[in-house]
């Protein structure tokens, strides 16, 4: 099966391209601090870059893949409006992938026994979208904890909260993703490893979404593939500081 994998969960734009054989060709475009994401100018540039490489023709994609989230408000909207008018023009089958599971899924391999993988996104505004992972034989994952947005200073209760609940107390955890990164202080005091800030476990493969997308039924419609925001996007909360502060003037 010939899949396009996007994600844009994050500031940076990952594409991949698995060919019949099984063979997988990504591209990335990873933003310098400060730099804007190009989400919305690179996406479809590389995509079409992976195609000439791998000869195929737009028309021989047969699935498209891509991260729904949880992560930035904007990424995700390009991202899934550019997966969903693809697979409508094409048309071809379109696949929604969590981005924090696919974070997991690409260390899992590497990961003792009954590890546990946190993967955490920045949320911004202080925040980050975090959900756990337990490793298993042959790398299979168990969600321990769904997608959810916490404060830093959350974290260390989440992880408590996640071996009592699941006896996990003597289990080895390990934090990725820029959230991670950003957090490491709150999540070592945690007794959480973090990778270190340069490595590629803290970003998205578009790999991997490529392989989840291979074992997930593809949505009935296009309408069913949605950003997972986990809060109210930054324009809503936007309207409703103004709404409040209107009502507080009367």
């Amino acid at each position: 099966m010939i899949v396009l994998g996007l994600d844009t969960a994050t500031r940076s734009s990952a594409v991949a391209l698995r060919t019949a054989d099984g063979h997988t060709l990504q591209a990335r475009d990873d933003p310098g601090p400060g730099a804007h994401p190009g989400h919305a100018t690179r996406l479809l540039s590389m995509t079409s870059e992976l195609l000439v490489r791998a000869r195929v023709r737009w028309g021989g994609l047969e699935r498209i893949a891509v991260g729904v989230g949880p992560g930035r408000f904007t990424g995700l909207r390009v991202g899934i409006a550019t997966a969903r008018g693809l697979a409508q023009s094409l048309p071809v089958e379109l696949v929604g992938v969590s981005s924090l599971r696919t974070l997991a899924e690409a260390v899992a391999p590497r990961c003792s026994e009954q590890e546990i993988v946190l993967s955490v996104i920045d949320a911004r505004r202080g925040q980050v979208f975090a959900a756990a992972y337990a490793t298993a034989t042959a790398g299979q994952l168990r969600e321990l904890e769904s997608p959810r947005a916490l404060r830093p200073e959350e974290l260390a209760g989440a992880v408590r909260q996640i071996d009592e609940l699941h006896g996990a107390g003597a289990s080895r955890w390990l934090a990725i993703g820029d959230g991670a990164v950003l957090y490491r202080g709150a999540l070592e005091d945690a007794g959480v490893a973090v990778a270190g800030d340069g490595s590629p476990e803290h970003l998205i493969d578009a790999r991997v979404v490529c392989e989840l997308a291979t074992r997930l039924a593809p949505a009935g419609t296009l309408e069913q593939v949605v950003p997972d925001y986990r809060r109210a996007p930054d324009a809503q909360l936007a309207r409703g500081h103004v709404a409040l502060a209107g009502g507080s003037a009367r």
